[in-house]
C-alpha cells in the first residue's frame, strides 16, 4: 500500500512520513505530480497561509493532479491542517483565493467569542464526532488532538462535517466529501489517537462512508 505525501514546500513532511511508516504504510514524499499514479492513498499536509498554499500547488502542477486523482480515480486523500483548508472552494488567509474545490465551503479566521480566547489556537483540544465515520473508529469521542491554526473550514453542506472542537465557540475540525477527508489538527503529533486515525485512513477506500 503506497502512500504519497505531497511536497509543495509548506509542510513538516518528515514527521508525517515517520508517523505513517509507524502505522504500517509504505510512505514516500514527492514533489512530482506524476507520482500520483502509483499511490493508493494521498496525504496533503501543510502549514501557512491559504493563498501561499494554493500558489505553490499550482506552481508545482499539483492542482489538477489532485483533483483528477480524487474525483476521477477515486484515490482517498487526507488533508492535514492547511491541507484540510485547501480542500475548500475559497480561503481568505493572505487574501481571497480559490481552493481545490473538493469539499464545498470556505476558510475564515477564527473569531474569538471572549477577549481572553487567543488566536492562533495552539495546543491540545477535544474532537467531538458529529457523525459516525471509519476515520474515528476505535477513538473515544472527545479525545484530545494537537492544533496549530488561526483559520477554520466552514463547510457549505452540514453533512460534510465529521467532527467539531469547542474553541472560539465551536469550529469544524474534520470533514469528508466523496474521496476527500480533512482534519484541522495534526494526527502525527497527537499520540495514540492520532496514530489510530492514520491507521483508519489507510484502511479507508473512499466514498460515502
Amino acid at each position: 500500500m503506497k502512500t504519497l505525501i505531497i511536497d509543495f514546500g509548506m509542510g513538516n513532511l518528515g514527521s508525517v512520513r515517520r508517523a505513517f511508516e509507524e502505522c504500517g504504510a509504505d510512505a514516500f514524499i514527492s514533489d512530482d505530480p506524476g507520482k500520483m499514479e502509483s499511490a493508493d492513498h494521498v496525504v496533503l499536509p501543510g502549514v501557512g497561509a491559504f493563498v501561499d498554499g494554493m500558489a505553490r500547488l499550482r506552481r508545482g502542477g499539483w492542482e489538477e493532479a489532485i483533483q483528477e486523482a480524487v474525483i476521477e480515480d477515486a484515490v482517498p486523500l487526507l488533508g492535514i491542517c492547511l491541507g484540510m483548508q485547501l480542500l475548500a472552494d475559497n480561503g481568505y488567509e493572505g487574501g481571497e483565493e480559490c481552493g481545490l474545490k473538493l469539499i464545498p465551503g470556505e476558510v475564515r479566521r477564527l473569531d474569538p467569542v471572549d477577549p481572553l480566547v487567543r488566536v492562533p489556537h495552539v495546543g491540545w483540544n477535544e474532537v467531538h464526532r458529529e457523525r459516525d465515520h471509519p476515520l474515528f473508529s476505535g477513538i473515544a469521542n472527545g479525545s484530545d488532538f494537537y492544533f496549530v491554526h488561526s483559520y477554520h473550514f466552514i463547510p457549505l453542506n452540514p453533512d460534510d462535517v465529521l467532527a467539531t472542537t469547542p474553541y472560539c465557540g465551536s469550529f469544524v475540525s474534520a470533514v469528508q466529501s466523496g474521496n476527500a477527508l480533512g482534519v484541522q489538527f495534526h494526527p502525527e503529533k497527537s499520540g495514540q489517537p492520532g496514530f489510530r486515525l492514520l491507521r483508519n485512513f489507510l484502511k479507508w477506500r473512499g466514498g460515502l462512508c
